[in-house]
Protein backbone atom coordinates (compact mmCIF):
# COMPACT_ATOMS: atom_id res chain seq x y z
CA UNK A 1 0.00 0.00 0.00
CA UNK A 2 1.57 3.96 -0.74
CA UNK A 3 1.67 6.14 1.30
CA UNK A 4 -1.54 7.98 -0.31
CA UNK A 5 -3.76 4.62 0.65
CA UNK A 6 -4.19 3.41 -2.71
CA UNK A 7 -3.23 -0.27 -2.67
CA UNK A 8 -0.77 -0.94 -5.46
CA UNK A 9 -1.89 -4.77 -7.21
CA UNK A 10 0.36 -7.91 -6.92
CA UNK A 11 1.68 -8.49 -10.19
CA UNK A 12 5.38 -9.97 -9.25
CA UNK A 13 6.58 -13.28 -11.49
CA UNK A 14 6.72 -15.02 -8.43
CA UNK A 15 3.41 -14.75 -6.84
CA UNK A 16 1.41 -15.49 -10.32
CA UNK A 17 3.44 -18.37 -10.58
CA UNK A 18 2.67 -19.91 -7.20
CA UNK A 19 -1.07 -18.78 -7.82
CA UNK A 20 -0.83 -20.44 -11.03
CA UNK A 21 0.84 -23.85 -9.59
CA UNK A 22 -2.18 -23.66 -6.79
CA UNK A 23 -4.87 -23.46 -9.18
CA UNK A 24 -3.19 -26.22 -11.19
CA UNK A 25 -2.96 -28.30 -8.32
CA UNK A 26 -6.45 -28.12 -7.19
CA UNK A 27 -7.68 -29.51 -10.09
CA UNK A 28 -9.76 -32.67 -9.74
CA UNK A 29 -7.49 -34.73 -11.65
CA UNK A 30 -4.32 -33.06 -11.27
CA UNK A 31 -2.41 -36.20 -9.62
CA UNK A 32 -3.68 -38.51 -12.17
CA UNK A 33 -1.74 -36.89 -14.60
CA UNK A 34 1.24 -35.78 -12.84
CA UNK A 35 1.47 -39.49 -12.37
CA UNK A 36 1.47 -39.96 -15.89
CA UNK A 37 3.42 -37.61 -16.88
CA UNK A 38 6.21 -38.04 -14.52
CA UNK A 39 6.65 -41.83 -15.44
CA UNK A 40 5.92 -41.40 -18.80
CA UNK A 41 9.03 -38.77 -19.11
CA UNK A 42 11.42 -41.36 -16.57
CA UNK A 43 10.87 -43.78 -19.13
CA UNK A 44 11.46 -42.21 -22.07
CA UNK A 45 14.93 -40.96 -20.69
CA UNK A 46 15.51 -44.49 -19.71
CA UNK A 47 14.81 -45.75 -23.28
CA UNK A 48 17.30 -42.88 -24.89
CA UNK A 49 19.59 -43.65 -22.59
CA UNK A 50 19.92 -47.44 -22.55
CA UNK A 51 20.51 -46.82 -26.46
CA UNK A 52 23.14 -44.66 -25.93
CA UNK A 53 25.18 -46.48 -23.69
CA UNK A 54 24.62 -49.71 -25.12
CA UNK A 55 24.62 -48.70 -29.16
CA UNK A 56 28.23 -48.45 -29.77
CA UNK A 57 29.29 -51.82 -27.78
CA UNK A 58 25.62 -53.63 -29.46
CA UNK A 59 27.21 -52.99 -33.02
CA UNK A 60 30.66 -53.85 -32.15
CA UNK A 61 29.09 -57.54 -30.74
CA UNK A 62 26.84 -58.39 -33.08
CA UNK A 63 26.87 -55.82 -35.90
CA UNK A 64 23.43 -53.98 -35.04
CA UNK A 65 23.47 -50.72 -32.72
CA UNK A 66 19.40 -51.45 -31.61
CA UNK A 67 20.16 -55.32 -29.89
CA UNK A 68 19.60 -53.71 -26.43
CA UNK A 69 17.11 -50.93 -27.27
CA UNK A 70 14.59 -53.52 -28.97
CA UNK A 71 14.83 -55.39 -25.86
CA UNK A 72 14.11 -52.92 -23.84
CA UNK A 73 11.25 -51.06 -25.59
CA UNK A 74 9.99 -54.58 -25.61
CA UNK A 75 10.19 -54.85 -22.14
CA UNK A 76 8.45 -51.53 -21.78
CA UNK A 77 5.57 -52.67 -24.34
CA UNK A 78 5.08 -55.84 -21.46
CA UNK A 79 5.10 -53.29 -19.05
CA UNK A 80 2.98 -50.69 -20.47
CA UNK A 81 0.63 -54.12 -20.54
CA UNK A 82 0.98 -54.68 -17.23
CA UNK A 83 0.43 -50.67 -16.14
CA UNK A 84 -2.99 -50.89 -18.17
CA UNK A 85 -3.96 -53.97 -16.50
CA UNK A 86 -3.07 -53.02 -12.55
CA UNK A 87 -4.49 -49.36 -13.66
CA UNK A 88 -7.87 -51.34 -14.39
CA UNK A 89 -8.06 -53.87 -11.64
CA UNK A 90 -10.30 -52.92 -8.08
CA UNK A 91 -8.76 -52.97 -5.20
CA UNK A 92 -10.19 -56.42 -3.98
CA UNK A 93 -8.55 -58.36 -6.91
CA UNK A 94 -5.25 -57.34 -5.30
CA UNK A 95 -6.51 -58.18 -2.15
CA UNK A 96 -7.33 -61.41 -3.05
CA UNK A 97 -4.22 -62.02 -5.11
CA UNK A 98 -1.89 -61.02 -2.22
CA UNK A 99 -1.67 -64.15 -0.63
CA UNK A 100 -0.89 -66.26 -4.07
CA UNK A 101 1.97 -63.27 -5.22
CA UNK A 102 3.50 -64.12 -2.06
CA UNK A 103 3.79 -67.56 -1.92
CA UNK A 104 5.04 -67.29 -6.03
CA UNK A 105 8.08 -65.32 -4.05
CA UNK A 106 8.66 -67.24 -1.46
CA UNK A 107 8.88 -70.51 -4.36
CA UNK A 108 10.83 -68.37 -6.84
CA UNK A 109 13.21 -66.81 -4.26
CA UNK A 110 14.09 -70.42 -2.95
CA UNK A 111 14.62 -72.02 -6.25
CA UNK A 112 16.83 -68.98 -7.19
CA UNK A 113 18.68 -69.11 -3.65
CA UNK A 114 19.35 -73.27 -3.40
CA UNK A 115 20.44 -73.31 -7.62
CA UNK A 116 22.87 -70.09 -6.69
CA UNK A 117 24.35 -72.42 -3.68
CA UNK A 118 24.90 -75.34 -5.73
CA UNK A 119 25.89 -73.47 -8.84
CA UNK A 120 28.81 -71.53 -6.85
CA UNK A 121 29.98 -74.75 -4.59
CA UNK A 122 30.31 -76.58 -7.39
CA UNK A 123 32.02 -73.85 -9.63
CA UNK A 124 29.59 -74.16 -12.85
CA UNK A 125 25.99 -74.00 -13.68
CA UNK A 126 23.62 -76.84 -12.33
CA UNK A 127 20.76 -77.25 -14.41
CA UNK A 128 17.35 -78.76 -13.21
CA UNK A 129 16.14 -79.65 -16.30
CA UNK A 130 15.31 -76.19 -18.08
CA UNK A 131 15.98 -74.34 -15.18
CA UNK A 132 18.98 -72.98 -14.12
CA UNK A 133 20.72 -69.90 -11.93
CA UNK A 134 23.92 -68.18 -13.69
CA UNK A 135 27.16 -69.65 -11.74
CA UNK A 136 27.85 -65.31 -12.27
CA UNK A 137 25.06 -63.49 -12.28
CA UNK A 138 22.61 -65.57 -9.88
CA UNK A 139 20.12 -62.70 -9.43
CA UNK A 140 18.39 -64.56 -12.19
CA UNK A 141 15.93 -67.16 -12.81
CA UNK A 142 16.70 -68.89 -16.40
CA UNK A 143 13.44 -71.04 -17.42
CA UNK A 144 14.45 -72.08 -21.03
CA UNK A 145 14.89 -69.16 -23.05
CA UNK A 146 12.94 -66.63 -20.41
CA UNK A 147 14.81 -65.75 -17.36
CA UNK A 148 13.79 -63.36 -14.71
CA UNK A 149 14.74 -61.29 -11.51
CA UNK A 150 11.84 -62.67 -8.49
CA UNK A 151 13.40 -60.38 -6.43
CA UNK A 152 11.36 -57.51 -8.50
CA UNK A 153 8.01 -59.90 -8.02
CA UNK A 154 9.17 -60.01 -4.03
CA UNK A 155 8.77 -55.99 -3.86
CA UNK A 156 5.50 -55.92 -5.28
CA UNK A 157 4.45 -58.86 -3.38
CA UNK A 158 5.55 -57.54 -0.20
CA UNK A 159 3.76 -54.63 -0.54
CA UNK A 160 0.07 -56.16 -2.14
CA UNK A 161 0.40 -58.77 0.98
CA UNK A 162 1.76 -56.20 3.80
CA UNK A 163 -1.06 -53.96 2.63
CA UNK A 164 -3.96 -55.94 2.65
CA UNK A 165 -3.01 -57.37 5.84
CA UNK A 166 -2.39 -54.53 8.15
CA UNK A 167 -5.83 -53.25 6.45
CA UNK A 168 -7.20 -56.12 7.81
CA UNK A 169 -5.59 -56.43 11.09
CA UNK A 170 -6.76 -52.09 11.45
CA UNK A 171 -6.03 -50.74 14.53
CA UNK A 172 -4.81 -53.81 16.54
CA UNK A 173 -1.44 -52.85 14.65
CA UNK A 174 -0.74 -50.96 17.74
CA UNK A 175 -0.22 -54.10 19.51
CA UNK A 176 3.41 -56.10 19.64
CA UNK A 177 1.56 -59.54 19.14
CA UNK A 178 -0.19 -58.68 15.69
CA UNK A 179 3.27 -57.75 14.75
CA UNK A 180 4.81 -61.04 15.28
CA UNK A 181 1.51 -62.62 14.09
CA UNK A 182 2.17 -63.37 11.10
CA UNK A 183 3.70 -59.83 9.47
CA UNK A 184 7.06 -59.41 11.20
CA UNK A 185 8.06 -63.99 10.95
CA UNK A 186 7.08 -63.78 6.80
CA UNK A 187 8.88 -60.42 6.23
CA UNK A 188 12.03 -61.17 7.91
CA UNK A 189 12.07 -64.57 6.09
CA UNK A 190 11.40 -62.99 2.01
CA UNK A 191 13.94 -60.23 2.93
CA UNK A 192 16.98 -62.96 3.95
CA UNK A 193 16.02 -65.19 1.09
CA UNK A 194 16.08 -61.76 -1.33
CA UNK A 195 19.09 -60.58 0.61
CA UNK A 196 20.90 -63.43 0.32
CA UNK A 197 21.96 -62.97 -3.23
CA UNK A 198 20.75 -59.43 -3.61
CA UNK A 199 21.91 -57.60 -0.90
CA UNK A 200 20.68 -53.88 -2.62
CA UNK A 201 16.96 -55.37 -3.31
CA UNK A 202 16.68 -56.45 0.17
CA UNK A 203 17.49 -53.10 1.71
CA UNK A 204 15.15 -51.73 -0.63
CA UNK A 205 12.17 -53.87 0.69
CA UNK A 206 13.33 -53.49 3.82
CA UNK A 207 12.54 -49.32 3.37
CA UNK A 208 9.25 -50.16 1.15
CA UNK A 209 8.48 -52.39 4.31
CA UNK A 210 9.10 -49.29 7.00
CA UNK A 211 7.23 -47.00 4.50
CA UNK A 212 4.28 -49.48 4.81
CA UNK A 213 4.11 -49.17 8.25
CA UNK A 214 4.71 -45.75 8.79
CA UNK A 215 1.58 -45.36 6.35
CA UNK A 216 -0.29 -47.91 8.67
CA UNK A 217 0.61 -45.68 11.84
CA UNK A 218 2.90 -47.75 13.52
CA UNK A 219 4.47 -46.73 16.85
CA UNK A 220 7.71 -45.21 17.14
CA UNK A 221 9.78 -48.42 18.83
CA UNK A 222 8.47 -50.87 16.07
CA UNK A 223 10.93 -48.95 13.75
CA UNK A 224 13.56 -48.97 16.46
CA UNK A 225 13.40 -52.58 16.66
CA UNK A 226 13.23 -53.01 12.80
CA UNK A 227 16.03 -50.61 12.88
CA UNK A 228 18.22 -53.56 14.93
CA UNK A 229 16.80 -56.41 13.13
CA UNK A 230 17.89 -54.87 9.69
CA UNK A 231 21.33 -53.58 10.82
CA UNK A 232 21.81 -57.13 12.54
CA UNK A 233 20.71 -59.02 9.07
CA UNK A 234 22.74 -56.48 6.82
CA UNK A 235 26.18 -57.08 9.08
CA UNK A 236 25.37 -60.92 8.61
CA UNK A 237 25.07 -60.74 4.98
CA UNK A 238 28.10 -58.64 4.28
CA UNK A 239 30.22 -60.96 7.05
CA UNK A 240 28.98 -64.57 6.77
CA UNK A 241 28.61 -65.85 3.08
CA UNK A 242 31.94 -67.02 1.70
CA UNK A 243 31.14 -66.16 -1.66
CA UNK A 244 29.78 -63.12 -1.34
CA UNK A 245 33.46 -61.10 -0.26
CA UNK A 246 32.53 -58.06 -2.64
CA UNK A 247 30.28 -56.30 -0.17
CA UNK A 248 33.03 -56.41 1.97
CA UNK A 249 35.11 -54.46 -0.86
CA UNK A 250 32.68 -52.30 -1.42
CA UNK A 251 32.03 -50.81 2.27
CA UNK A 252 35.68 -50.93 2.35
CA UNK A 253 35.56 -48.59 -0.80
CA UNK A 254 33.08 -46.46 0.63
CA UNK A 255 34.92 -45.48 3.31
CA UNK A 256 38.21 -45.24 1.79
CA UNK A 257 38.30 -44.53 -1.98
CA UNK A 258 41.88 -43.39 -2.53
CA UNK A 259 43.55 -46.67 -3.65
CA UNK A 260 44.85 -47.77 -7.18
CA UNK A 261 41.95 -47.19 -9.17
CA UNK A 262 42.48 -50.26 -11.22
CA UNK A 263 42.10 -52.70 -8.15
CA UNK A 264 39.02 -55.26 -9.45
CA UNK A 265 36.91 -55.09 -6.05
CA UNK A 266 34.73 -52.35 -6.50
CA UNK A 267 36.96 -49.11 -6.36
CA UNK A 268 36.89 -49.16 -10.47
CA UNK A 269 33.82 -48.85 -11.05
CA UNK A 270 33.63 -46.22 -7.93
CA UNK A 271 35.99 -43.96 -8.97
CA UNK A 272 34.62 -44.60 -12.61
CA UNK A 273 31.22 -43.47 -11.49
CA UNK A 274 33.04 -40.58 -10.18
CA UNK A 275 34.95 -39.56 -13.26
CA UNK A 276 31.61 -39.74 -15.50
CA UNK A 277 29.77 -37.67 -12.82
CA UNK A 278 33.05 -34.90 -12.69
CA UNK A 279 33.12 -35.23 -16.39
CA UNK A 280 30.04 -33.81 -17.84
CA UNK A 281 30.17 -30.35 -16.40
CA UNK A 282 26.81 -28.04 -16.32
CA UNK A 283 25.54 -29.18 -19.62
CA UNK A 284 27.56 -32.83 -20.53
CA UNK A 285 29.51 -33.68 -23.31
CA UNK A 286 26.38 -34.44 -25.47
CA UNK A 287 24.14 -37.04 -25.99
CA UNK A 288 25.79 -40.27 -27.13
CA UNK A 289 29.02 -38.37 -26.45
CA UNK A 290 30.37 -40.03 -23.80
CA UNK A 291 33.74 -42.26 -23.48
CA UNK A 292 33.30 -44.13 -20.10
CA UNK A 293 30.33 -46.46 -21.33
CA UNK A 294 32.81 -47.82 -23.83
CA UNK A 295 33.97 -50.29 -21.40
CA UNK A 296 35.67 -48.70 -18.93
CA UNK A 297 32.51 -48.19 -16.68
CA UNK A 298 31.17 -51.79 -15.24
CA UNK A 299 27.11 -52.17 -15.29
CA UNK A 300 26.63 -48.48 -17.50
CA UNK A 301 23.63 -49.28 -18.86
CA UNK A 302 22.36 -50.72 -15.48
CA UNK A 303 23.32 -49.75 -11.95
CA UNK A 304 25.57 -46.90 -13.33
CA UNK A 305 23.28 -45.03 -15.84
CA UNK A 306 22.90 -42.17 -14.11
CA UNK A 307 26.52 -41.74 -13.88
CA UNK A 308 26.56 -41.42 -18.38
CA UNK A 309 23.11 -38.88 -17.54
CA UNK A 310 25.83 -36.82 -15.51
CA UNK A 311 28.42 -37.42 -18.29
CA UNK A 312 26.20 -36.74 -21.55
CA UNK A 313 23.61 -34.43 -20.25
CA UNK A 314 25.77 -32.82 -17.18
CA UNK A 315 24.11 -31.31 -13.98
CA UNK A 316 21.14 -30.21 -16.13
CA UNK A 317 19.98 -33.40 -17.03
CA UNK A 318 20.63 -34.56 -13.42
CA UNK A 319 18.29 -32.33 -12.35
CA UNK A 320 15.21 -33.60 -14.49
CA UNK A 321 15.83 -36.88 -13.62
CA UNK A 322 15.62 -35.85 -10.10
CA UNK A 323 12.87 -33.27 -10.78
CA UNK A 324 10.95 -35.99 -12.35
CA UNK A 325 11.45 -38.51 -9.33
CA UNK A 326 10.70 -35.62 -6.61
CA UNK A 327 7.34 -35.04 -8.59
CA UNK A 328 6.23 -38.70 -8.11
CA UNK A 329 7.43 -38.36 -4.65
CA UNK A 330 4.81 -35.51 -3.96
CA UNK A 331 2.37 -37.12 -6.22
CA UNK A 332 2.37 -40.42 -4.79
CA UNK A 333 2.28 -39.45 -1.10
CA UNK A 334 -0.84 -37.03 -2.54
CA UNK A 335 -2.76 -39.56 -3.12
CA UNK A 336 -1.93 -41.66 -0.30
CA UNK A 337 -3.33 -38.60 1.96
CA UNK A 338 -6.21 -38.13 -0.31
CA UNK A 339 -7.62 -41.51 -1.42
CA UNK A 340 -10.20 -42.69 0.90
CA UNK A 341 -9.52 -46.56 0.69
CA UNK A 342 -7.40 -47.64 3.27
CA UNK A 343 -5.79 -50.72 1.15
CA UNK A 344 -5.32 -48.00 -1.69
CA UNK A 345 -3.78 -45.45 1.07
CA UNK A 346 -1.28 -48.07 2.10
CA UNK A 347 -0.43 -49.36 -1.14
CA UNK A 348 0.39 -46.07 -2.40
CA UNK A 349 2.44 -44.64 0.06
CA UNK A 350 4.82 -48.08 0.12
CA UNK A 351 5.41 -48.01 -3.95
CA UNK A 352 5.93 -44.24 -3.89
CA UNK A 353 8.69 -44.87 -1.19
CA UNK A 354 9.90 -47.80 -2.59
CA UNK A 355 10.79 -45.71 -5.97
CA UNK A 356 11.92 -43.26 -4.27
CA UNK A 357 13.97 -45.01 -1.96
CA UNK A 358 15.50 -47.06 -4.52
CA UNK A 359 16.42 -43.92 -6.93
CA UNK A 360 17.95 -42.67 -3.31
CA UNK A 361 19.94 -45.68 -2.75
CA UNK A 362 20.79 -45.85 -7.05
CA UNK A 363 22.03 -42.59 -6.95
CA UNK A 364 23.90 -42.10 -3.51
CA UNK A 365 26.04 -45.19 -4.70
CA UNK A 366 27.06 -43.38 -8.23
CA UNK A 367 27.67 -39.80 -6.87
CA UNK A 368 29.46 -41.38 -3.46
CA UNK A 369 27.25 -40.72 -0.93
CA UNK A 370 26.28 -44.51 -0.22
CA UNK A 371 27.95 -47.57 -0.81
CA UNK A 372 27.33 -49.54 -4.16
CA UNK A 373 24.53 -51.96 -4.14
CA UNK A 374 23.76 -52.62 -7.50
CA UNK A 375 19.91 -51.42 -7.56
CA UNK A 376 18.88 -50.13 -11.01
CA UNK A 377 17.39 -46.86 -11.51
CA UNK A 378 13.55 -46.82 -11.48
CA UNK A 379 12.42 -46.76 -15.27
CA UNK A 380 15.63 -46.01 -16.11
CA UNK A 381 17.83 -48.87 -15.86
CA UNK A 382 18.23 -51.48 -18.46
CA UNK A 383 16.40 -54.92 -17.02
CA UNK A 384 13.03 -56.38 -18.03
CA UNK A 385 11.83 -57.48 -14.69
CA UNK A 386 12.53 -54.50 -12.91
CA UNK A 387 10.93 -52.04 -15.66
CA UNK A 388 7.83 -54.36 -15.58
CA UNK A 389 7.20 -54.75 -11.84
CA UNK A 390 7.78 -51.01 -11.68
CA UNK A 391 5.28 -50.03 -14.71
CA UNK A 392 2.50 -52.49 -12.93
CA UNK A 393 3.08 -50.85 -9.68
CA UNK A 394 2.68 -47.44 -11.59
CA UNK A 395 -0.61 -48.17 -12.36
CA UNK A 396 -2.02 -49.44 -9.75
CA UNK A 397 -0.50 -46.15 -8.09
CA UNK A 398 -2.70 -44.77 -10.76
CA UNK A 399 -5.68 -46.56 -9.92
CA UNK A 400 -5.49 -45.11 -6.80
CA UNK A 401 -5.28 -41.76 -8.52
CA UNK A 402 -8.53 -42.35 -10.44
CA UNK A 403 -9.90 -43.13 -7.08
CA UNK A 404 -9.48 -39.75 -5.34
CA UNK A 405 -12.79 -38.22 -4.21
CA UNK A 406 -12.30 -34.84 -6.50
CA UNK A 407 -11.04 -36.91 -9.48
CA UNK A 408 -13.71 -39.94 -8.76
CA UNK A 409 -16.68 -36.82 -8.78
CA UNK A 410 -15.40 -35.27 -11.87
CA UNK A 411 -14.72 -38.46 -13.47
CA UNK A 412 -18.43 -39.18 -13.35
CA UNK A 413 -19.79 -35.88 -13.54
CA UNK A 414 -18.12 -36.05 -17.02
CA UNK A 415 -17.28 -39.48 -18.00
CA UNK A 416 -15.12 -40.24 -21.07
CA UNK A 417 -16.84 -41.89 -23.93
CA UNK A 418 -17.67 -45.54 -23.56
CA UNK A 419 -14.85 -47.17 -26.00
CA UNK A 420 -12.49 -44.78 -23.92
CA UNK A 421 -13.62 -46.44 -20.57
CA UNK A 422 -13.33 -49.75 -22.82
CA UNK A 423 -9.43 -49.10 -23.99
CA UNK A 424 -8.29 -47.68 -20.81
CA UNK A 425 -10.25 -47.48 -17.89
CA UNK A 426 -13.68 -47.82 -16.46
CA UNK A 427 -14.63 -45.42 -14.29
CA UNK A 428 -13.48 -44.99 -10.62
CA UNK A 429 -15.89 -45.70 -7.50
CA UNK A 430 -17.64 -42.68 -5.77
CA UNK A 431 -16.46 -41.86 -2.58
CA UNK A 432 -18.55 -42.99 0.10
CA UNK A 433 -21.52 -40.95 1.28
CA UNK A 434 -21.82 -40.06 5.14
CA UNK A 435 -24.25 -43.06 5.42
CA UNK A 436 -21.71 -45.22 4.03
CA UNK A 437 -19.77 -43.76 7.04
CA UNK A 438 -21.37 -44.42 9.51
CA UNK A 439 -22.88 -47.68 9.07
CA UNK A 440 -26.39 -46.62 9.07
CA UNK A 441 -27.44 -48.07 5.72
CA UNK A 442 -26.16 -51.65 5.84
CA UNK A 443 -26.27 -51.94 2.14
CA UNK A 444 -24.04 -48.66 1.48
CA UNK A 445 -21.53 -50.25 4.24
CA UNK A 446 -21.15 -53.57 2.35
CA UNK A 447 -20.75 -52.00 -1.15
CA UNK A 448 -18.26 -49.67 0.02
CA UNK A 449 -16.33 -52.65 1.66
CA UNK A 450 -16.20 -53.69 -1.68
CA UNK A 451 -14.48 -51.03 -3.45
Amino acid sequence: MRSDGEEVPSSGWASNFVGTLRGLLDRPLASYYLLLSSVGLLVFIGLVMVFSVTSVDNYATTGSPFTSIAKQALFAVVGLLAFWVCQRLPAMTFRALAAPLLLCAFVLMSIVDFLGWLSASKGSTVHVGPIFVDVVDNLWLHIGGFQMQPAELAKFALVIWGADLLVRKGSTIMSWRELLMPLFPVTVALLLLVGYNDLGSMICMVVLFAGLLWAAGARLSVFGWLGGLFTTAVVALILLPVDKAYRFERIKVFFDPSIDPKAENGRYQYLHGLWAVAEGGWFGVGLGQGNLKWGRLPNAHNDFIFAIVAEELGVVGCMVVLLLFGMLTYTGLRIARRVEDPFRRLVAASITIWFVGQAIINIGGVVGLMPITGLPLPFISDGGSALVVALGAAGILTSAARAEPDCARAMHARPPRKWVRLLWAPLPPLPRTREDGDGTDPRHARRAGRR
